[in-house]
């Protein structure tokens, strides 16, 4: 069969550069041109502390970097085994196809197709096809004849694969459960099959027993795993036991809970925290700010703090919950206050993470799906020594415009780390919030 040599060009959209700004360099010995208005788009964004402001600058050093006392209106190598990458300028010739016309002018989107259009016509050997995250602008580039497709570094095919219920393995010799009832551990041997994933949590069922494990990767044993209370709060399901059990684990360094609203993720996460309190100096709870309605953060008066404040009240009400377990005047509510005015027990926008080094910490991300593979990246590179990071979210409920179930953060961790020994996912699926929100969970 003939080898298709057709060269290709890729022309990257604005959203492709604030998504990962290492997106130039992803697309092997392919070429790579970035419209002029993408410039001008990042321009707008270079200045802030949100991530897509910290992507904006990445991107402008690099290209700074690369033309050196060049300019970028030529093609410029992007290095061995890459391509060759230009800044397009505006075409003022007319191309056949006018997305401006089609769609209406004075629209940064249009001009961009105008100038993948332009490219292609130019370039009448190459393939040209528009890269965006942006999934309304591939439907219009499409709708008017030109390619264009997703960035798909970084975005896990198949997601099944870790997103399936709880592990029941069926079958199990009675005298194997018993065996591990008694003895808390046993030689793996095969018992788990194809499932056997290290730090993987497993119902082991026959007829008339079962058990709960989870296989240790580093001994190959099965452990038996136990119903532990942390801080006032008990699991009310064997995956919130699987979940706590791996909370409090010193050898699990790196956790992603994962399950619809409800499911008790950043409570189970908050509650071992306060339990191990005393084997961190700190313990930070955080989430991306992702505005309603398209309302900023900047909008909103008064101080950080203040302006910060309702997109952290879903971690301030899991935090007043557990506090609502112990009287005013018990030891538990004491330490909780003392934890808080000491500054130990911290409640912040992720934003205001960056660049800090995070040593002997528990450190709880809130809506991690809402993050994008390198800002999920970031996070775990700040983890110092005796850190523990831990991940809640529901890949399902992305609120971001440039992402789905595919490529967001979360979903990118599990598929990158399962079956590695510092870490763990588990998968909570029944709700404990009540049986309204399981109702809206399941019907809705």
């Amino acid at each position: 069969m003939k080898k298709n040599t057709t060269k290709k060009i890729f022309v990257l959209d604005t959203s492709v550069l604030l998504f990962d700004h290492d997106a130039i360099t992803s697309f092997e010995e392919n070429n790579v041109a970035i419209p002029i208005t993408v410039l001008e788009e990042l321009d707008q964004f270079k200045i802030g502390n949100e991530t897509k402001n910290f992507e904006a600058r990445e991107v402008i050093r690099f290209l700074d970097k690369l033309s050196g006392n060049d300019g970028l209106n030529r093609w410029i190598s992007l290095g061995e085994k890459r391509g060759n990458l230009k800044v397009i300028m505006n075409f003022t010739k007319v191309v056949k196809t006018d997305a401006e016309e089609i769609y209406g002018n004075r629209k940064n989107d249009h001009r961009i197709i105008n100038t993948a259009i332009a490219l292609q016509n130019e370039e009448k050997n190459a393939t040209v096809i528009l890269i965006t995250k942006d999934i309304n602008l591939r439907l219009k580039a499409k709708a008017i004849g030109l390619l264009s497709e997703d960035f798909e570094t970084g975005k896990v095919k198949n997601i099944k694969k870790f997103t399936d219920g709880l592990p029941i393995i069926d079958n199990i010799d009675a005298d194997i459960i018993q065996t591990i009832y008694q003895k808390t551990r046993i030689r793996e041997n095969g018992i788990l099959g194809k499932q056997k994933l290290t730090n993987g949590y497993y119902v082991l069922n026959n007829c008339t027993n079962s058990v709960l494990a989870r296989y240790n990767g580093e001994t190959d044993q099965i452990e038996k795993v136990e119903k532990k209370y942390v801080f006032g709060i008990k699991p009310r399901n064997a995956e919130q036991t699987f979940g706590l059990n791996a909370l409090l684990n010193d050898d699990i360094k790196l956790i992603a809970l994962e399950g619809v609203a409800g499911t008790g993720k950043t409570l189970l996460a908050l509650a071992s925290a306060l339990e191990q309190k005393n084997k961190y100096e700190q313990i930070i709870l955080a989430r991306p700010i992702v505005p309603l309605s398209n309302r900023e953060i900047g909008f909103l008066p008064g101080s950080a703090d203040d302006k910060i404040s309702p997109y952290m009240q879903p971690l301030w009400d899991n935090l007043a919950f557990i506090k609502n377990q112990f009287k005013a005047n018990e030891r538990k509510s004491k330490v909780l206050q003392e934890l808080e005015d000491s500054g130990m027990l911290t409640i912040t926008a992720l934003a205001f993470i960056r660049g800090r080094s995070l040593t002997n910490a528990m450190f709880i991300i809130d809506e991690a799906q809402n993050l994008t593979p390198h800002e999920v990246k970031t996070i775990i590179t700040r983890a110092g020594e005796g850190t523990k990071v831990i991940f809640t979210g529901d890949i399902n409920q992305i609120d971001t415009p440039y992402m789905d179930e595919h490529s967001n953060g979360l979903t990118y961790l599990i598929d990158r780390l399962k079956g590695n020994a510092l870490f763990s996912h588990i998968k909570l699926e029944k709700g404990e919030r009540s049986e309204l929100a399981n109702l809206a969970n399941q019907m809705l």
